[in-house]
């Protein structure tokens, strides 16, 4: 295997240096061969934040605490961090069990969301993005986005138990977001899920919206919020899978990534 990988790589390089690729054809093909193998349990994409911007996220969610905690260390190792989605106690127990001399973890029990840092790392700082939970018991999937934004480097302003069932708590927070500049908004709602159609209706910036399957009878798990969501009105609308705040933080710390390189520009 090691044999192979060092062939693939000097061929790369000397593609590179005989004109056949670019510099950054290149870095693409060299990333792409990161590929670390962990022992039987997963094939670990080491660059995956450099080549396409999104880190590699470890579900624990189906998981052995074993498993996870084994993947985790190597990923932290190769990488400097790194971030384990879903997790429960007996995962946060094995973790901390195995973690290596200069690691620390992070735990955040609403979100279900470990990180792991090697001492000293920092994550990058760019871009700004808003959080918003309709009620407090979408307060655990607002929180899964806001750590996936952070990891990738946002600064992430939050308000929670604004839903249109007190519509009034929404537009103070709203216009504390729109004044420190976020460059989209993640809308976390059940129920029937109609705060992000009335946020994408005021603000100028993406909104993510992020159904959640908390709601009674009808509701069917997400289902009617989802639904609501996809029938929105408002053009600007993005809508993410059922419970998904993993996701709604990345495609919002993107966007909020692009617009800060706009800015530069």
């Amino acid at each position: 295997m090691a044999k192979r990988l060092e062939l693939s790589v000097e061929d790369v390089l000397r593609k590179l240096l005989s004109g056949e690729l670019t510099l950054e054809q290149a870095k693409r093909r060299l990333a792409a061969l990161n590929v670390k193998r962990v022992a039987d349990l997963a094939r670990l994409d080491t660059h995956r934040a450099l080549r396409v911007g999104v880190p590699e996220a470890i579900l624990a969610e189906g998981k052995s605490p074993e498993a996870s905690a084994r993947a985790a260390i190597a990923m932290a190792k190769e990488t400097g961090y790194a971030l384990i989605t879903r997790a429960g106690r007996e995962h946060l127990r094995k973790l901390r069990a195995r973690l290596p001399r200069g690691f620390r973890l992070e735990y955040n029990e609403k979100a279900r969301t470990i990180v792991v840092r090697r001492a000293g790392y920092t994550f990058p700082k760019v871009g700004k993005i808003g959080v918003l939970a309709a009620g407090t018991a979408d307060i655990p999937v607002a929180e899964e986005a806001s750590v996936a934004a952070r990891v990738m480097g946002c600064e992430v302003f939050k308000a929670y138990d604004i839903g249109v069932a007190g519509i009034h708590r929404l537009f103070e927070p709203l216009e504390r977001m729109m004044d420190e500049g976020v460059a989209a908004i993640v809308v976390v709602a059940g129920m029937e899920g109609a705060l992000p159609s009335v946020v994408s209706s005021l603000v100028d910036v993406p909104v993510i919206g992020v159904p959640t399957s908390i709601g009674y009878g009808v509701g069917a798990d997400g289902i009617g919020a989802l639904v609501t969501m996809l029938q929105s009105c408002s053009p600007k609308l993005a809508v993410v899978n059922i419970d998904n705040g993993f996701g709604a933080g990345v495609f919002a710390a993107l966007v909020a990534r692009q617009a800060a390189r706009g800015d530069k520009r």
